[in-house]
């Protein structure tokens, strides 16, 4: 059961955002949209194992570096259009349709919103306010912070750390079971969105979500039940 002053906090990229608006891009540079998905899995892996080894760099940077990185081993030549022109997309990425929706229903009922995303901040306009939604949340938060990726658990701490509360009283939505998971293993609570090429890991002792369904809105709504 979620206190009265839990705080939910949102991943943003893929969970809020759409990000199969960038398939028209790789099916020109790769001429197969579906490059789409081996070019995130290798960016979340890269941006993991950078913060393993104690080194950063900004996302937008990852981004365009595992697409040169993609390009290699399927022998096609990525310029620097193409990295500038994914940047772009990634930035002015559409909300999901059940976006809004779910995020007025926990509005009205009374919970605060914020965002924490592996993406560095940026000036006005950001992602959020292009895609209409950023007034829904009191704050945005990035990882750039800590200098670290999710699911590093000081990536949760900063979050709670900065709105004075315990980890305890935030609960993580996310589309990917690995940020559920680190936020968990963190002290907070975690709400799997089961969208399209993200399901469960059955294997022991990897934590099952707090919450979990294959909509924003019916998670919204198990969220909302549960608040005491």
């Amino acid at each position: 059961m979620l206190n009265n002053d839990a705080i939910i906090v949102f991943d943003v990229n893929e969970t809020l955002l759409d990000i199969t608006t960038l398939e028209p891009l790789f099916e020109r540079v790769f001429g197969n949209g579906e490059v789409l998905r081996e070019w995130f899995a290798q960016l979340i892996l890269y941006s993991q194992t950078m913060t393993l080894s104690g080194i950063y760099s900004p996302f937008g940077e990852l981004a365009g570096g595992c697409l040169k990185m993609v390009g290699s081993t399927r022998g096609v030549a990525i310029g620097d259009s193409d990295v500038d022109e994914l940047k772009r997309l990634i930035g002015s990425m559409p909300a999901h349709a059940d976006v809004v929706p779910a995020l007025s229903r926990l509005r009205d009922a009374g919970f605060r919103l914020v965002t924490l995303t592996n993406s560095a901040s940026g000036a006005s306009p950001t992602p959020l306010e292009r895609a209409g939604i950023a007034d829904f949340f009191e704050q945005s938060f990035s990882v750039e912070a800590v200098s670290k990726f999710k699911p590093a658990a000081d990536t949760y701490r900063f979050v709670a750390a900065d709105l004075g509360v315990p980890t305890s009283a935030l609960c993580m939505v996310a589309c990917h079971l690995w940020d559920t998971i680190g936020a968990q293993t963190a002290g907070c609570r975690g709400a799997f969105l089961e969208r399209p090429h993200n399901a469960m890991l059955p294997v022991e002792n990897v934590p099952v979500p707090d919450y979990q369904a294959p909509d924003l809105e019916d998670l919204v709504e198990q969220i909302i039940r549960s608040k005491g």
